[in-house]
């Protein structure tokens, strides 16, 4: 007689039972455990888009310059389930590092904070849906540590620095260093805004590492978000995971 140790794949606890069998004859199981909030799964699910290590590689290939349809792909999985599993997370992203935010002293920060979004060769855009629809990240980032601040999306509008100029007023800000877009120069004090490229090198450095890791904004490629929502909740949780540390 063969004695396999069964665990819950959720919460892991070994307090399981037989619950009978799904209709393609799969043994289903029961967790007992009752702080586990699943209860019932399959050791051997036939929809891999059920199983939570899928889960997890699909986000990791999402991050990690990985289209959607190549990732469906891959894993075996539905082009609807990257796209669900990828939209459950937009509750839970964050636009501002809250965490380093408690920890910096306001007057020992400088800050780059430029538009992402610039139709330049050195600049960050990408559209969505088609060339005449860009998507612009603004965000702003420390300047000795490189470290995200906050990041906000929209268009090339003044209308979209002013969130991210609320964004990060708590911190007192007592610099800030931009290239000579216009609403830089209409929104910040010019005692504290130094325009210019030499102090926004490492913002610059964040945009390159933005578009190789994330395969919709990759130039002269077929690869480009269908919707602003995905396109947003990708960039989102690069940003909240690599940037501000959160476990999306």
């Amino acid at each position: 007689m063969t004695f396999i140790a069964v665990q819950c794949p959720h919460c892991h606890s070994e307090q399981i039972v037989k619950r009978g069998k799904t209709g393609c004859g799969t043994q289903r199981s029961l967790c007992q455990n009752t702080g586990c909030a699943t209860g019932s799964f399959l050791l051997d699910s036939r929809n891999h888009g059920c199983v939570p290590e899928v889960k997890q590689s699909l986000m990791d290939r999402s991050l990690n310059a990985s289209g959607m349809r190549e990732t469906a792909r891959v894993l075996r999985i539905s082009t609807d389930t990257v796209l669900s599993e990828l939209k459950k997370k937009e509750d839970a992203l964050q636009s501002v590092h809250t965490a380093l935010r408690r920890t910096l002293h306001p007057a020992a920060v400088a800050v780059d904070i430029e538009r992402a979004g610039e139709a330049e060769m050195d600049e960050m855009w990408r559209f969505v849906g088609k060339q005449g629809n860009p998507r612009w990240r603004w965000h702003a980032s420390d300047h000795h540590t490189g470290a995200v601040l906050a990041s906000v999306f929209g268009r090339r509008k003044d209308e979209v620095l002013l969130p991210l100029k609320t964004l990060l007023e708590p911190l007192g800000l007592t610099r800030f260093s931009t290239d000579h877009w216009g609403a830089s120069t209409r929104h910040l004090d010019a005692d504290v805004h130094s325009p210019g490229k030499r102090n926004t090198q490492q913002i610059e450095r964040t945009h390159l590492t933005l578009r190789t890791r994330i395969k919709r904004l990759v130039r002269k490629t077929i690869c480009f978000s269908q919707s602003i929502q995905m396109h947003d909740i990708v960039i989102g949780l690069f940003v909240n995971r690599y940037a501000f540390g959160l476990v999306v």
